[in-house]
């Protein structure tokens, strides 16, 4: 198997590494294969992959769908960023708290956002290329999100005295003042 999976503080929440194969030419890694994720206990089906480019600083985040809720397998392909995924499914035993990763061109590290968690990232380098793999469509008015400095989540950002945060990201509530109504809802797994 060329992936190995990670579990993180939170259930369902997944750190993975693929396995990278180089040599004086340079590298080789699968980024994804269905059988051997499948394996590794990621058995889903993306319908959308994503690249975003953005600049030392910037913080996207933290964004999550309602009606159309995307899991997400992310990773960096160029810089590094940290990345975070908070749990905000009601009724869950873990909500409010978050999973944070360093995700680099380096360590080519992937992780997997189920739905239901709030996901944003801070790019670390001068410059990042964010990729990632979405198992349902972006839907334009189903877009909600919970402000990325709450005090109350107390995400540990690092130092980040001028971030780079759009107008509308600054404008997302506390998660406090989240209606609950636009939060899903913790589904217990079936044993």
């Amino acid at each position: 198997m060329s992936v190995i999976c990670e579990p993180t503080a939170i259930p369902d929440v997944c750190l993975f590494t693929p396995q990278v194969h180089g040599d004086a030419r340079g590298f080789f890694l699968q980024t994804y294969q269905t059988i051997e994720y499948a394996a590794a206990g990621l058995d889903r089906v993306f319908v959308q992959d994503n690249l975003s480019r953005s600049r030392r600083d910037t913080v996207r985040g933290l964004h999550y769908q309602l009606r159309h809720p995307q899991a997400k397998l992310v990773s960096v392909m160029r810089g590094a960023v940290l990345d975070v995924a908070v749990d905000i499914r009601r009724g869950s035993p873990t909500f409010g708290t978050f999973v944070v990763a360093e995700l680099s061109e380096e360590n080519r590290h992937q992780l997997y956002i189920p739905e239901g968690f709030a996901h944003g990232f801070r790019v670390l380098s001068e410059s990042a290329d964010f990729f990632y793999k979405c198992t349902d469509h972006y839907a334009p008015g189903d877009e909600y999100g919970v402000r990325w400095n709450d005090p109350a989540l107390a995400i540990p950002w690092g130092d980040l005295s001028t971030p780079v945060v759009s107008t509308k990201d600054q404008q997302l509530p506390r998660l406090a003042d989240v209606p609950p109504d636009t939060l899903p809802e913790f589904k217990r797994k079936e044993a």
